[in-house]
């Protein structure tokens, strides 16, 4: 890990000069996250409707050799090419330390963990709590399923009881082989940091999976930069790319994508002509910034028509094949919450505070599942730590992003 070309004076480094949040700027984040007209915004105002994966058994396979189901915020399910990846699974009810604290989902999993066909391999974008969470490994680690994570992740899963020889941790433009697929790890622009004093000791990546006849392309976690028309001209082009471009500010603009740099990155990826289908990611399941919630699918829609480019945006659970005819029913319409009337449903509502707030989710405006949330083998134990058993660790480090 040492060795790392991205590794100097202690951390990993980022490709391009990057702040995790512009400075000054903290004040503003908590006005904005104990705003109560904001928090009605940042949540949908009815239930999201969820699909159930078109994955089981007794479901043909792709028939064009590849198929995608977004289960929520980035976890993807990407059938290629005869082999099963699974990218960030994140099944937990809250992406946090802890099981009664922090961002909370705000639709349940579309499907229980333990009823998806097991999957060839499991590929994590960085260490951050909303991409890998405790829980959802474990209960992966025991189907014998393999994991590729970027450089220093792998000690998580060891300790979470997946065997050391089914896991492979890459540095950026390092390669792995599994079955007749190859897994490439990509430069991204992020930052890592999980449990206490851990920033920047392990690294975070975009990933490339190449097939005998298609290529995929998920972001992880990313700020805009030039890089991605390098990985498209070294590893494209793309039969789908997977794109973050929820969870953005103004305060920390070099981590996280809007949704017109993300409708540019996938440009860039195909040579600055759009190719491919582009799959949204990291929106719609849990509550990261202060954007509304519905925003980045608007906005991503928007970009994406100027552009020219095929956008898919499925409802949680929906799988559809990157070649045929896109999921593109505006659904998110009909359950997000109207300005005029988040902002009269804060009014209305009073004694707010810190305590209810963090409760809730200390992500402004975190929701709750509906009461017929399915059961899944990933949920921590009611009202513990997630990481009671993690290694003592000392400083501090971001809950998610």
């Amino acid at each position: 890990m040492r060795r790392s070309p991205q590794y100097a004076d202690g951390q990993f480094r980022n490709p391009v000069p990057t702040r995790t949040m512009l400075p000054g700027s903290a004040r503003a984040v908590l006005r904005e996250q104990f705003s109560r007209a904001g928090r009605a915004r940042r949540a949908p105002a009815g239930e999201i409707p969820l699909l159930r994966p078109a994955v089981g058994e007794s479901d043909p396979p792709p028939a064009t050799g590849l198929r995608l189901t977004w289960t929520g915020h980035s976890s993807v399910l990407a059938e290629i090419d005869g082999h099963r990846v699974l990218f960030d699974p994140v099944w937990g009810e809250r992406c946090s330390p802890f099981s009664f604290a922090g961002p909370r989902r705000l639709h349940p999993v579309p499907v229980p963990l333990a009823e998806l066909p097991r999957a060839d391999v499991v590929v994590i974008s960085h260490d951050h709590y909303d991409h890998l969470d405790m829980p959802s490994i474990r209960a992966l680690a025991r189907t014998g399923t393999r994991f590729a994570v970027p450089l220093g992740v792998g000690s998580d899963l060891e300790h979470w009881g997946v065997a050391p020889e089914r896991i492979t941790e890459l540095d950026w433009h390092e390669s792995v082989a599994v079955g007749g697929l190859t897994l490439t790890a990509t430069p991204a622009r992020h930052f890592c940091g999980r449990g206490l004093g851990r920033g920047m000791r392990t690294l975070w990546a975009a990933w490339v999976v190449s097939g005998p006849e298609h290529r995929i392309f998920h972001s992880g976690d990313t700020g805009y930069f030039s890089g991605f028309a390098e990985t498209g001209e070294r590893y494209g082009p793309f039969d789908a790319t997977m794109i973050q471009i929820g969870a953005y500010s103004d305060f920390w603009p070099d981590i996280h994508m809007t949704p017109e740099e993300g409708v540019r990155t996938h440009t860039d990826l195909s040579g600055g002509t759009p190719a491919g289908a582009l799959l949204p990611i990291h929106w719609g399941t849990f509550n990261l910034a202060p954007h509304p919630w519905e925003e980045p699918a608007e906005r991503t829609v928007a970009a994406a028509r100027e552009a020219g480019a095929r956008v898919a945006v499925p409802r949680p659970g929906e799988s559809f094949e990157p070649a045929g005819e896109l999921p593109d029913d505006p659904w998110w319409r009909a359950v997000a919450a109207p300005a005029a009337s988040a902002a009269a449903s804060a009014s209305a509502v009073g004694g707010d505070s810190g305590a209810r707030a963090a409760s809730e989710g200390t992500a402004p405006g975190a929701g709750k599942p509906r009461p017929d949330t399915p059961p899944s083998d990933a949920s921590p134990r009611p009202g513990a730590p997630e990481r009671t058993d993690a290694p003592p660790q000392p400083g501090g480090a971001p809950v998610g992003g």
